[in-house]
């Protein structure tokens, strides 16, 4: 959380992140002959808001993850944009693309976070373009839901599963053999932003099963370190 909130080693990965996908947009423009509009496809966030402060409270609470905390903090409205997410949204639609926004908040924080979103001008913030949790953690179906109108140019995202299902559910192993697989596609079809402080590369160390005790986390992630 230090790092997030204080390196400017993270600013410096958030503005080459969206200044590339600034180009990658226009490349894919330029090639693009579909009959659907075109769309870029965000993440929430650490994407393109930053919720590093809820981070910070939750250790200053010496608590894991709170659901009713969380919740709290995303009716505060008050998260900030990420480096550089604001300009690549405004530049995506001054280039005829719509913005469709894909988070694995609650529903019941859709108001909330349509308020934040705006307070900031972030553009197209409305209803029918943001897509929040209302059942499971795969955004599968909210992404085909905007691939029935759209063709999706460009996703980005701190989590691998923000690009596609076919990250979901594995080990770390398999986790980074995907990466390579598909590692032309980032840069130009996924923007990767930093997020060390959470996400499905620490549930991968503990088999995706978050409901374990602290304890036993540490365990594990004491387990996986590499040493000599």
């Amino acid at each position: 959380v230090n790092y997030q909130q204080r390196a400017a080693e993270v600013r410096a990965l958030y503005y080459p992140a969206y200044n590339f996908a600034k180009l990658s947009l226009d490349v894919a423009l330029k090639k693009y002959r579909g009959r659907k509009k075109p769309a870029v496809v965000v993440d929430i966030d650490e994407t393109v808001l930053d919720n590093s402060p809820y981070q910070g409270r939750m250790i200053l609470k010496n608590y894991g993850h709170n659901s009713a905390e969380w919740k709290r903090w995303c009716l505060m409205k008050k998260a900030k944009p990420c480096p550089g997410a604001l300009s690549f949204l405004k530049y995506a639609v001054s280039k005829g693309v719509d913005v469709f926004y894909i988070s694995n908040r609650k529903n019941n924080s859709l108001s909330a976070t349509i308020e934040n979103l705006k307070k900031f001008k972030f553009p197209q913030v409305m209803e029918e373009r943001i897509y929040l949790r209302t059942e499971g953690r795969s955004k599968k179906k909210r992404r085909a839901i905007v691939t029935k109108t759209h063709e999706i140019l460009l996703l980005c995202g701190d989590n691998l599963s923000d690009f596609s299902e076919m990250f979901e559910d594995l080990s770390t192993s398999q986790r980074n053999n995907l990466v390579d697989l598909f590692k032309r596609d980032f840069g130009r079809k996924f923007i990767m932003l930093p997020n060390p402080m959470y996400g499905d590369w620490e549930g991968s160390l503990y088999h995706n099963n978050y409901k374990i005790n602290s304890s036993k986390k540490i365990k594990i992630q004491r387990s996986n370190l590499f040493t000599y």
